[in-house]
């Protein structure tokens, strides 16, 4: 039995898992924090990439990558590592989450005419979370050490590089490169371009592999595959194909699905990505999604699963109360300066009950408008796997597939990305023309009843639609 093992380096830990390389199954898992970043002049969304090394190595204590054969690496997305020309770092990592480039962004943007032009480029319109973004904010704020960059590395190819023993060669993958701004996943190019624009003089950036070609092997002989983002290693992990969609409730929204090319959207609602199987990945998120149900919960004195329970207890449509989640302005629709709205309250309808149910609605209301999004982009969703805590709520997994129409599955709570990085490194293992089929453990589908639960669902989401029209008749149509 050959072993694999994948690497999750997220926002603020490491998780390995190392897998059969046959069927997928996790023999052995570990996992760590990465330590907080020292000094008078440290932020949270700066770190020393250094210390992702120490995570990854308490993570792997204790013989976890014993007998493993290949390794595969994913990391958040979107970071921007500057290397000098000699490959040594010219200043701290700048991760996804730092807010300093919002400005840096809507510069580029108007810089390249405005979000048209930029989807034509490079499928999406960059926010402050691309690493074009934190070249552009680099060039303005810290010129010095933006003239001295030669190379940038996202934290997946840092980490690549590193298991590698510092190679010459550098890579990246498709899917990651498909989020820094200035490589398209229309042509499959970088635009040295965009980055000029941003930065004012062209990089040197590392050759972008295909979705099972090795980076290289270790000193030691172990086989380093491509390695990729965050989500398409997730999207890997839980065996997605096309017409399958991902539906992530967090504090936000966040829904992708795979797709056989890049989506070319005007607007920049919907935002193309590459995946790691050679597919594409259009997204789109809301800012609502689990900060309705805890804001509801708490106004209600419960916690999420006793809103789940009351919502149970209501009956669909919940009495002809109907939320619109917009508490923090929405970005699909685009409602940036709306608030959450509640109608159709009525003496009867006044009840804890209902208006959980309502809050649950609204909720999965506003995300299936958003796959309709990228179903208006020709984009097919015939199945939707829901992730999160509050996806998992009964009253969630219940209402779902009524409202999505569409079979929805729930996987159990497991380390999906680090996986489908475990996976990646089998597949580059052997060679093969396809990924290796692996099951996903203990998922629960459930299929919507054409004759009850479809009708149903259509009814609760025209309430709702005729509720959102009335209220900003700017969404209708």
């Amino acid at each position: 039995m050959a072993i694999v093992a994948g690497i999750d380096s997220s926002t603020n830990r490491t998780r390995i898992v190392a897998c059969d390389a046959d069927t997928g199954a996790v023999l052995r898992a570990g996992k760590a924090p990465h330590p907080a970043p020292e000094g008078p002049d440290a932020r949270a969304t700066e770190t020393d990439p250094q210390l992702w090394l120490h995570s990854l190595g308490e993570a792997a204590a204790g013989g976890l990558l014993e007998g493993v054969r290949a390794i595969g690496v994913c990391a958040q997305q979107h970071g921007m590592i500057g290397l000098d020309a000699g490959g040594v770092l010219v200043r701290p990592a700048i991760l996804w989450n730092d807010p300093r480039a919002s400005g840096a962004a809507a510069a580029l943007v108007d810089a390249l005419g405005g979000p048209a032009a930029w989807t034509r480029a490079i499928g999406a319109v960059p926010a402050s979370t691309y690493t074009i973004a934190k070249l552009r904010w680099l060039a303005e704020f810290e010129p010095a050490a933006a003239r001295r960059v030669a190379e940038v590395l996202l934290p997946h190819d840092w980490l690549v590089w590193q298991l590698l023993g510092h190679p010459q060669r550098r890579t990246t993958d498709r899917g990651d490169a498909s989020g820094t701004g200035y490589w398209s996943p229309i042509t499959g190019e970088y635009r040295q371009d965009l980055v000029k624009l941003a930065l004012g003089h062209e990089l040197r950036l590392p050759d972008v592999l295909g979705p099972a070609e090795p980076a290289g092997h270790t000193p030691e002989g172990l086989l380093i595959s491509a390695g990729t983002g965050d989500n398409m290693a997730a999207a890997l992990g839980l065996g997605l194909g096309p017409g399958d969609a991902v539906v992530s409730i967090g504090g936000n929204g966040t829904i992708f699905a795979v797709h056989d090319r890049a989506v070319v959207d005007a607007s920049g609602i919907v935002s193309s990505f590459a995946d790691a199987t050679g597919h594409h990945l259009p997204m789109v998120g809301t800012l609502n999604a689990a900060q309705v149900l805890r804001s509801t919960a708490a106004m209600l004195g419960q916690d999420l699963e006793g809103l789940s329970e009351l919502a149970l207890q209501s009956s669909p449509g919940a009495y002809g109360v109907v939320l619109l989640p917009y508490l923090d302005g929405e970005r699909t629709p685009q409602l940036p300066h709306a608030a959450g709205t509640l109608t159709g309250l009525r003496a009867e309808s006044m009840t804890p009950q209902h208006l959980a149910r309502a809050a649950v609605e609204g909720m999965l209301c506003n995300i299936a408008d958003a796959l309709d999004v990228l179903r208006a982009k020709g984009v097919g969703v015939r199945r939707v796997f829901l992730l999160g805590a509050a996806g998992r709520l009964p009253a969630v997994r219940q209402i779902a597939p009524q409202l999505f129409g569409v079979p929805v599955v729930v996987p159990a709570p497991g380390d999906h990305a680090a996986r489908g990085a475990a996976r990646q490194a089998a597949w580059a293992l052997a060679g093969s023309a396809e990924p290796p089929q692996w099951e996903l453990p203990d998922a629960v589908t459930t299929t919507p009843d054409q004759e009850q639960d479809l009708p149903v669902g259509s009814a609760v989401r025209g309430q709702y639609a005729a509720a959102r029209e009335q209220i900003h008749p700017e969404t209708s149509g």
